[in-house]
C-alpha cells in the first residue's frame, strides 16, 4: 500500500482508535444546548406564543378597581356680612368598573391575527431547528474534509521529498539533469506551502464547529466502509418540488406573514366602524361635612348600561393606516411568491446535488483506480528510462488531486441529502441519524 493510499484510508474511511469519537448525533445534541442561534429562536418562539392570550384579552371583559382618598381644606367667604367659614374634612371613594366589548371588530381580527402569529412563530422555530441540523452536518463534514486535506498535503509533501532525494542522487551520478532536481524542489516547496494552508483551514473549520457547540471535540468519527451513496427516494425532481411547496417551513412562515398582512387591512378598515360595549360600575364614596356644623355624606352608586362610540373624524389617521396596510399586504404577497420560487430552486439544486453526487462519486472511484495505476506505471517507466522525473511528479499530483476531489464529493453528497429534506420541509433528527450511520462508531 502506497503512502497516498494509506492517507486516504486513515483520514477518510478509518475509525479513530485513540478515544471514543464524537459523531454527528452527539454533536447535534451539544448544539441544541449550546448554539446561540437555536437558543435565540427558542426564545422568539416562546415570545410568539404569548400573542394568542394577548389577542384573546381584547374580546374578554376588563375589570378595573380604583380608589382614592383626599384631605380637603376649604375657606368660605360669604357676601352680605355673614361670618367666614373654614372647613377641613376627608373624602374617600372606591369604584369597580367592568367593560365587556359587544362589537369591536378590530379586537376580533386581532385575535385571529394572533392565531396566525403563533403558527408563524412555530414554523420559524422549526425552520431554525432544521437549519441547525444542516449547519451541524456542514461544520462536521468540513472538519473531516479539512483533516483529509491535511493528510493528503502531508502525504504529497512526503512523496515529493522522496522524488527530490531521488532526483538529487540521480543528478550526482549523472543520470539526471539539474532541471529535474529543481523541478522536484519546486514541487516539494509548493507541497509544504499547501500543507501549511491546509492546517490553517482545518483550524478555521474547527473554530466554526466550536461556534455551534461551544467546544472542539478531540476526535470526530470518520466515514466507514458502510457508506454507500444512493439516489433520492422518490427519484423524481418534480415530486420533491411539489412536496416542498406543500411542506416547506419557509413557505409556511411567508404564508403566515401574508395572512397577517391581509388581516391587518381589515383591522384598520374596521376603525371606521362604531364600537359597542356593555358597562357596569359600582362606586362607594364618603365625604366629611362641607359646611360647619353639618353632617358628612355616604353614597353608593350602581349602574349598568351600553356605551356606543361612533368615530366621525380622526384627522385622516384611519384612512392612512388602511393605505399603509394595503402596501404591506402587497409586499407580503410578493415575499410569499419569492419564497416559493426560492424554495423550488433550492429543492432542485439539492436534488441535483444528490443525484449528480452519486454519479460523481462513482466516476471519481474509477478515477482513483486509474490515477493510482497511472502513477505506478509512470514510476516503472522512470525506472526503465521511458518516463521522466516530471512525469512522476505530475502523476503524483494528479492522484492527490483526485483523492481530494473524491473526499469533497462524498461530503458534499452527505450535505445535499440533508439539504434536500430541509428544502422539502421534512428534515428530522432521524435523517441525521441515517447519515450518522455512515460513520464509524
Amino acid at each position: 500500500m502506497s503512502i497516498l493510499t494509506g492517507a486516504l484510508f486513515a483520514f477518510l474511511l478509518a475509525a479513530a482508535f485513540a478515544a471514543p469519537a464524537a459523531d454527528l448525533v452527539s454533536i447535534y445534541r451539544e448544539a441544541q444546548t449550546a448554539d446561540a442561534v437555536y437558543a435565540g429562536a427558542r426564545a422568539s418562539y416562546l415570545a410568539g406564543q404569548e400573542k394568542l392570550p394577548q389577542g384573546l384579552a381584547g374580546i374578554l371583559p376588563a375589570v378595573t378597581l380604583s380608589a382614592n382618598t383626599q384631605y380637603n381644606d376649604r375657606d368660605l367667604q360669604f357676601r352680605g356680612g355673614a361670618p367666614a367659614s373654614s372647613d377641613r374634612y376627608n373624602s374617600n371613594s372606591l369604584s369597580v368598573t367592568a367593560t365587556q366589548p359587544l362589537f369591536r371588530l378590530q379586537n376580533w381580527i386581532t385575535y385571529e391575527q394572533a392565531k396566525n402569529q403563533v403558527s408563524q412563530a412555530e414554523a420559524a422555530f422549526l425552520q431554525v431547528a432544521q437549519e441547525l441540523i444542516v449547519r451541524v452536518a456542514q461544520a462536521y463534514f468540513d472538519v473531516l474534509l479539512a483533516e483529509n486535506n491535511v493528510a493528503l498535503a502531508a502525504a504529497q509533501k512526503t512523496a515529493f521529498s522522496e522524488q527530490l532525494a531521488q532526483a538529487r542522487r540521480n543528478f550526482e551520478v549523472g543520470t539526471a539533469t539539474i532541471t529535474d532536481a529543481n523541478d522536484a524542489q519546486a514541487r516539494h516547496d509548493l507541497a509544504a506551502s499547501q500543507e501549511i494552508a491546509a492546517r490553517n483551514d482545518l483550524e478555521i473549520r474547527k473554530q466554526t464547529l466550536r461556534q455551534i457547540t461551544g467546544r472542539i471535540p478531540p476526535e470526530l468519527a470518520k466515514l466507514s466502509s458502510r457508506f454507500t451513496p444512493a439516489l433520492p427516494n422518490p427519484d423524481n425532481m418534480d415530486n420533491w418540488v411539489e412536496q416542498a411547496s406543500a411542506s416547506s417551513l419557509q413557505v409556511r412562515v411567508a404564508q403566515a406573514a401574508a395572512d397577517i398582512a391581509m388581516q391587518d387591512v381589515s383591522r384598520n378598515r374596521s376603525g371606521h366602524l362604531p364600537t359597542l360595549d356593555a358597562v357596569a360600575s359600582y362606586t362607594d364614596s364618603s365625604a366629611g361635612s362641607g359646611v360647619q356644623g353639618g353632617a358628612g355624606i355616604d353614597s353608593t352608586t350602581k349602574y349598568i348600561g351600553l356605551q356606543l362610540a361612533v368615530p366621525i373624524y380622526q384627522g385622516g389617521l384611519t384612512t392612512s393606516k388602511v393605505r399603509e396596510a394595503l402596501a404591506n399586504q402587497d409586499k407580503a404577497t410578493q415575499d410569499l411568491e419569492n419564497t416559493k420560487r426560492t424554495v423550488a430552486l433550492n429543492t432542485r439544486s439539492a436534488f441535483l446535488g444528490v443525484t449528480n453526487g452519486v454519479a460523481q462519486i462513482k466516476a471519481l472511484e474509477a478515477a482513483l483506480v486509474s490515477s493510482q495505476s497511472s502513477l505506478d506505471s509512470t514510476k516503472l517507466g522512470q525506472e526503465v528510462g521511458v518516463r521522466t522525473q516530471v512525469d512522476v511528479l505530475n502523476s503524483t499530483q494528479q492522484l492527490i488531486s483526485t483523492r481530494r476531489d473524491y473526499a469533497q464529493a462524498i461530503y458534499a453528497y452527505a450535505i445535499n441529502v440533508l439539504k434536500l429534506k430541509a428544502a422539502a420541509g421534512t428534515l428530522t433528527e432521524d435523517d441525521l441519524a441515517h447519515v450518522n450511520a455512515w460513520l464509524e462508531k
